[in-house]
């Protein structure tokens, strides 16, 4: 089997220098970052190579949902690459609180393309030092993953249209 890709596009109606900041800056990441309904209890960013975005989520039930990215390529404002995983409050890489298997880390491209005065966001996930079963997992999840970029995206969207 291949390794397995999750590729996720949208265009937003503000220039790539704004859609760089709201992405690589806490004051903003903390207004839209997360799935639809999610909302963001903790938001710190040091944005160097080996540098850290951990965060953490309030889920609509009310649980806590963290997470980390490890920058590894910061190239402004343009691309983003980093390893993407859940996380404890100490910002120890921890395993998907919701699924049993799952890749431990996702190494994420994202970048921003300027298309006149919009940009173009794109996210490329693919799993990081997984198990074939790991791989598989991620490879069959890609329809959920995609209902929470969707949203993820659409809170983008709404908070460029404020800023």
């Amino acid at each position: 089997m291949s390794q397995p890709h999750f590729v996720i596009s949208r265009v937003f109606d503000s220039p790539c220098d704004i859609v760089w900041k709201v992405h690589t800056e806490a004051d903003h990441l903390k207004h839209w970052w997360g799935p639809k309904g999610f909302k963001v209890k903790h938001c710190k960013i040091d944005l160097r190579p080996g540098g850290l975005f951990h965060y953490c989520l309030t889920m609509p039930n009310g649980d806590e949902m963290w997470g980390k990215w490890v920058f590894r390529e910061i190239k402004a404002p343009e691309r983003l690459v980093y390893l993407s995983s859940f996380s404890d409050a100490k910002a120890g890489t921890c395993r998907h609180i919701m699924k049993e298997v799952w890749p431990l880390e996702i190494l994420a491209t994202v970048t921003f393309q300027s298309e006149g005065s919009k940009t173009r966001v794109t996210v490329d996930w693919i799993p990081h030092n997984a198990s074939a079963e790991e791989n598989k997992e991620f490879d069959e999840f890609h329809h959920s993953m995609h209902g929470g970029w969707t949203g993820t995206f659409e809170q983008l969207a709404d908070y460029l249209a404020k800023v």
